[in-house]
């Protein structure tokens, strides 16, 4: 479905590889990258340490799917990049038409694809979510996700098709997706079996991080239920259907992480119900929202007023309002699987909540951009400016307050210090200090080397350590006391939190210089799918 808000959010009335795998550099070390595991609201890796996930989408929609050469699916090149600007993880997209083509037979083949992709991203220590992608639920109306061959539901003599993404209003499709909820013909049972395989296939593969059940889930007929305030009903079925999926990759993979992603109504604002009725008690299960804003795509896609897009810090607020009553209600971990689309003015209005409550990203959308040309960066422009940051990819203790500028690349962020026997790194933006950076200690010492993309903290006690980095000359960032509040939660219009101010005393001093990209900037294929 890729952006049913953009045009439904707008009738409020109606509804509110085998890949080009070239040899990993001499300094990749696969063993290096273990798995990550949910405990609590965090993702932890093997040590305990807490690890916050900045990443892209990586989604080939079209058939023979994730192939070598196809300008879609990500490479080596294309790893090496995203490594190199911070990102830690990729939301690969795969589909249930080109796991199970033919009615129970699992391709093989296309597990294999998926199996190299989630290797080579690993070794370039990049995490991978495998997104069980869906728009329009399937060809049959255009769309992609659900095999023909799974649904009975077919358009009825006369019936017009819009195509995207009114087609959702279609009463075959509106059948199609009815089919799914209440596993019509088995078609529930056969996406797990498939969702099952590809869970055994990635068992021991520690570069998959887990497996999101379902993109962009519509209600089907439900679906006015659920405006104005969310539609408790329909979540109770869904999330019995979810869970039944669960429990079939779990049959499989009892390891694998396990993503939901709220109905789709989410994105219209419309708060999810998952857990309320029942509460969500399975171990291993993370958090999936979306964050797009309508009046921007409006703007964009639809030749509306640009000036719209200064609605979007109201309409995002209430987004991330959603997200804290849900965090706050079920107490897993949130990854915002998709966000973005393209308009660079509202990316804060993302970024700057996520840091606020440490919660992990993943940038719609990232298409390969290396091909028989000259090597292009789409991350030297706006869109890098605000993705690429600097920030805490693991954390030995529990996060606290962080805020990063991405205008002048200030940056500080306190936690508190637990012995995990590794230490805190935290990624430096290669984009933001043209002429290196400072770091300066409080409560613990620098240990990586003067200049490291990666710094290292080390706490020297079992009081906060707080670490600042910023440009040469530059006053710095001054964290707010205390610990992040929701209810204070301000609407976001730029570098919200930061402050310039001392940074206290040094318990380390590093400087170096992190030299930004010498490819030249170009536009990137992230316009929506």
């Amino acid at each position: 479905m890729k952006r049913i808000s953009r045009w439904i959010g707008a009738l409020p009335a109606v509804i509110g590889c085998v890949l080009a795998i070239s040899a990993p550099p001499a300094t990749a070390a696969p063993d290096d990258l273990g798995a990550l595991h949910v405990a609590g609201s965090q993702f932890v890796d093997r040590y305990g340490r807490v690890v916050l996930l900045h990443g892209v989408n990586n989604v080939d929609k079209n058939p023979p799917y994730l192939q070598a050469g196809d300008g879609v699916t990500v490479t080596a090149q294309d790893a090496e990049l995203l490594a190199r600007h911070g990102f830690d993880s990729v939301r690969l997209g795969v589909t249930f038409e080109a796991l199970m083509p033919t009615p129970g037979v699992v391709d093989t083949a296309y597990l294999d694809r998926v199996a190299a992709i989630v290797d080579m991203l690993a070794q370039y220590g990049i995490h991978t979510v495998l997104d069980n992608h869906q728009d329009g639920l399937s060809p049959i109306w255009g769309g992609d996700g659900f095999p023909a061959w799974s649904l009975t539901s077919r358009p009825g003599p006369g019936e017009q098709n819009p195509g995207f993404p009114m087609y959702y209003l279609m009463p075959s499709n509106l059948a199609g997706w009815d089919e799914v909820w209440n596993n019509s013909h088995g078609v529930l049972d056969q996406l797990g079996i498939a969702l099952g395989a590809l869970a055994d296939r990635v068992r021991g593969h520690a570069g998959a991080l887990g497996i999101e059940l379902l993109n962009e889930p519509w209600p089907g007929s439900a679906f006015l239920s659920c405006y104005p305030n969310g539609c408790p009903d329909f979540d109770a079925k869904y999330q019995a259907d979810m869970q039944k999926l669960t429990d079939a990759v779990r049959a499989r993979n009892a390891e694998l992480t396990v993503l939901w992603e709220p109905n789709v109504t989410w994105n219209e604002t419309m708060p999810t119900d998952l857990g309320t009725n029942p509460s969500i008690t399975s171990p291993g299960i993370a958090f999936a929202p979306h964050d797009y804003c309508i009046p921007s795509q409006l703007a964009i896609y639809d030749g509306l007023p640009a000036a719209l897009s200064g609605l979007c810090s109201l309409q995002q607020g209430k987004t991330w309002a959603n997200i804290d009553a849900f965090t706050k209600r079920v107490g897993i971990p949130t990854l915002v699987t998709e966000f973005g689309d393209g308009d660079d003015s509202v990316l804060p209005n993302t970024l700057t909540h996520a840091d606020d409550r440490f919660v992990g990203w993943q940038y719609w959308q990232y298409t390969t951009v290396f091909g028989s040309g000259p090597r292009v960066d789409p991350f030297l422009g706006p869109l890098g400016r605000q993705v690429v940051r600097t920030y805490p990819q693991a954390t030995s203790g529990t996060p606290g307050r962080m805020v990063f500028d991405p205008a002048t690349g200030d940056f500080a962020y306190r936690y508190t210090p637990h012995a995990t026997g590794k230490p805190t790194e935290i990624y430096v933006s290669d984009v933001h200090y043209p002429n290196g950076y400072r770091v300066r200690v409080d409560g613990g010492t620098v240990t990586s080397p003067a200049g490291a993309r990666t710094v290292t903290v080390e706490a020297t006690g079992s009081g906060p350590v707080t670490v600042y980095i910023n440009r040469p000359g530059s006053a710095g960032a001054t964290l707010p006391a205390g610990v992040f509040d929701p209810g204070s939660a301000t609407a976001v219009t730029g570098s919200a939190g930061v402050g310039t101010g001392s940074a206290g005393s040094s318990a380390g001093l590093g400087t170096g210089s992190v030299g930004s990209a010498a490819d030249s900037a170009a536009g990137s294929s992230n316009s929506a799918g």
